[in-house]
């Protein structure tokens, strides 16, 4: 019989386990989510983690990196060609058309929490497999419902605790501004073509508003002197951003203007925006000095065309997603206090087996009064399980020993002054839910 060859497995690249000790920043993070999507009238939506593939690529654009580049795209048994999906909105999208939800009284506000997938070179903050939580306003065009998505998202981050967050703002109009706009941007590119990236030189050809949202370095100063969007917005369009600031300066959101924001997905129109981290470093060198460096943890827009695209009338709406690995690591970087609610309120202490039998149906009607209790039924010394205890952080410790068992009573031990008394048994439930109260 031939031998079986050990085998040793790892997380897949560009994914992570969440460990125990990790979960409480998480748990903050789904907290303030429920929290804000609660006091803003958000309803929770869940949709399918794959899609019809077909939805992103007429959706999100055909140019863009998550199509060209990241998606997950596989076939089932039944022959059907789905995709991990990459983002939220065009989920919720697809949602809204096929449950009917432009019968409800509109706007219809949403917000969702999951995992996301997207095949790229994993970096840090940057993973295949990420969470977010987004929100959208569907069914009304009223610039206010820009400013508040902006507003909510900043709501959130500050419930987090986060600090140093700045808004860049922009509004890529609608298709009529963006055609002589487009013819705008290709007559400066033209000349400069030979000084882009090989992407850049594809994105004029097939989407030249696509230049803007290039990243590579070479490219930046070109970008920097294209023309101005906004300078070329019609009427509407115009009319429309213009109260999309004075909303945000009276709410007093901090932003600034960046006339060169386009985002990453084709279904935007007019409002963009995306939220920065605003981070002082040191810089080498015989003087150090201080630079700014900016760090993206969200963002999103206005998507009037993205309904009709999936099926639905032409329907207005707004939204916005951030990425929680990336929230979470500038909450560790920040050093921002996070509670650890796995501390638990009890910790039960058996010695001998008499004291072991006692402690394990004291363990159930503990925790069926609701406090969190842990325990090492497997060892016996005393000792040992008292450090344990303390090192959970445990604030009582209960022990039970053969003498206690037969008389009926329970040790109490304030962990922190290691003070002791015995309570009977029968009490010990009261007493200790007492004691945590005061």
């Amino acid at each position: 019989m031939a031998r079986t060859k050990k085998q040793s497995f790892q997380t897949p690249k560009g994914t992570f386990d969440i460990l125990p000790s990790e979960q409480k920043y998480w748990e903050k993070v789904r907290e303030v989510f429920k929290n804000v999507s609660m006091h803003y009238g958000f309803g929770r939506i869940d949709t399918p983690i794959f899609e019809d593939a077909d939805l992103y690529e007429a959706t999100v654009g055909e140019t863009t990196d998550i199509i060209e580049r990241q998606m997950y795209v596989f076939k089932s048994k039944g022959k059907d060609t789905l995709a991990l999906r990459p983002e939220g909105t065009a989920s919720i999208a697809r949602s809204y058309v096929e449950n009917g939800m432009i019968n409800l009284s509109q706007p219809v506000k949403l917000s969702y929490i999951g995992p996301m997938f997207r095949y790229e070179q994993p970096q840090s903050g940057r993973y295949r497999q990420f969470h977010q939580v987004g929100f959208e306003i569907l069914g009304d065009q009223d610039p206010v419902y820009d400013a508040q998505i902006i507003n909510v998202f900043l709501k959130f981050c500050a419930q987090l605790g986060l600090k140093n967050l700045n808004v860049e703002v922009n509004s890529i109009g609608c298709k009529q501004c963006r055609a002589s706009y487009r013819t705008q941007l290709l007559r400066y590119y033209k000349p400069r073509l030979r000084g882009v990236c090989a992407d850049c030189k594809k994105r004029a050809k097939l989407n030249p508003l696509r230049l803007l949202d290039c990243k590579e370095e070479k490219c930046q100063p070109i970008k920097a002197n294209a023309p101005s969007l906004v300078d070329n917005l019609c009427k509407e369009c115009h009319d429309h951003f213009k109260l999309v600031l004075e909303f945000l300066d009276e709410l007093a959101v901090p932003y600034s203007l960046n006339p060169h924001m386009v985002r990453g997905l084709d279904y935007y129109t007019k409002t963009v925006f995306e939220v920065f981290l605003e981070d002082e470093h040191l810089e080498g060198g015989s003087e150090k000095t201080h630079k700014k460096s900016k760090l993206a943890i969200g963002g999103g827009g206005r998507f009037d065309d993205l309904i009709k695209m999936v099926g639905g009338k032409s329907t207005p709406a707004v939204g916005a997603a951030l990425g929680m690995e990336r929230v979470i690591g500038v909450m560790k970087k920040q050093g921002i206090k996070v509670s650890d609610h796995s501390k638990p309120q009890v910790f039960l202490v058996q010695v001998g087996d008499l004291g072991k039998k006692k402690c394990v149906k004291l363990f159930d009607e503990l925790s069926d009064a609701g406090l969190h209790v842990l325990e090492s039924f497997g060892r016996n010394s005393l000792s040992s399980q008292l450090r344990i205890a303390d090192k959970f952080g445990a604030k009582m410790a209960l022990i039970i020993g053969q003498k206690e068992a037969i008389d009926g009573d329970v040790i109490m031990r304030d962990m922190e002054s290691g003070a002791q008394e015995n309570i009977p048994i029968e009490k010990i439930v009261k007493t200790i839910k007492e004691r945590i109260k005061k």
